[in-house]
Order: C-alpha cells, then structure tokens, then sequence
C-alpha cells in the first residue's frame, strides 16, 4: 500500500438460515458499490439458502462456514462492520447467550467483545418473535452495543427491512457515510 493510502473497510456480512438470505448479494452487490469490501460468513444452514459460488465469485473470496483448524491461517482481515441478516431467532438467542457452538455465532460474540459496529437484522416467524427469549435476547443484545433493527409490531412479511434500508442503517452505524476507496 503506498503512504497515504487507506486500506478497504471490511464489512462482514454474516447470513443465517431464513427465506431472505436467498437475496442476500443483492445486499452485497450495494455494499460494494458503497466502497465495502465484502466477507461472507454463513451458518450451516444458511449455506441451503444461497449461492456459495456466486458470492465467492462476487466477492473475490470463499464463503466461510466453519471454525478453522488450529493450523490453518486465519485468512478474514478485520472487520470495520458487521450485518448479520436475516438473522435467526436460534442464532440471535445463541449469540446473546455467548454460546458459540458454530463459527458465526463464535465469530458474533468475538465482535461483540471487540466492540466492532454490529447491525443485527432478525428476520422470524411470528410466533418466535412473541417467544419471551427473543425479546430477552435482543434486549441483552443492545445492551452489548449490538445495534438491532428490528420492528415487533411490522407485520411479519414487513419485519426484515428491504436491503437499501438495511445499508443506510449500516452507514449510520458506522458514523453516517460509506467507507472512503481506498
């Protein structure tokens, strides 16, 4: 890199197992017109729910799934930010428990604990969403500095926002504007 110069702000965009993640790289297409570059992590379910070699393809990179082994290079450069969408009501109740049974939700509390800018859009059924633990879990997760978007009164077709929303709530996360090109 030459002197002066600004290293790419890394966005990580973790993608759990609902409906929504099948559209997910149009998320990921605006985020990098948006001057992010761009790291897939998904759950192991999510991984049924999109297209791993188009985002590879997109992204220049692997998506990622699992815990490396210990000798193994860790390849993620670090995170500037965060969105996890659609996040799970399994992974959200999981991440704000601390238990990281999977690499997303080892990866989730890891950044939480660093305090790196996180944006947690949950996308759940209904009757998850009334369930007392989400509530508790999403309350406990604000309380870590987790910013969460998240309406309990939408109705439930209209609780995950469309992606443009979700990008500009990103940007006021991480302090109103898109990263510099580097």
């Amino acid at each position: 890199m030459s002197p002066g110069a600004r290293s790419a702000s890394v966005l990580y965009v973790v993608v759990c197992a609902a409906p929504t993640a099948s559209d997910v790289a149009a998320f990921i297409h605006m985020a990098q017109e948006a001057n992010w570059s761009v790291k897939v992590i998904t759950t192991p379910m999510a991984r049924r729910f999109v297209d791993t070699d188009k985002l590879a393809e997109m992204t220049a990179d692997r998506v990622r799934t699992d815990f490396r082994m210990p000798d193994e290079a860790d390849e993620l450069p670090p995170a500037t930010a965060v969105v996890v969408a659609p996040a799970t009501f399994n992974t959200v109740n999981k991440w704000a428990l601390g238990i990281a049974d999977t690499f997303v939700v080892g990866l989730l509390s890891e950044l939480t604990g660093l305090g790196v800018p996180i944006l947690a859009v949950p996308f759940v059924k209904d009757a998850l969403a009334k369930h007392p633990a989400f509530g508790r879990s999403l309350t406990a997760l604000r309380a870590m500095g987790v910013h969460v978007l998240f309406d309990p009164h939408a109705p439930a077709e209209m609780r995950m926002p469309d992606w443009p929303k979700v990008l500009e709530e990103l940007h006021a996360v991480t302090g109103g504007s898109p990263p510099e090109r580097g």
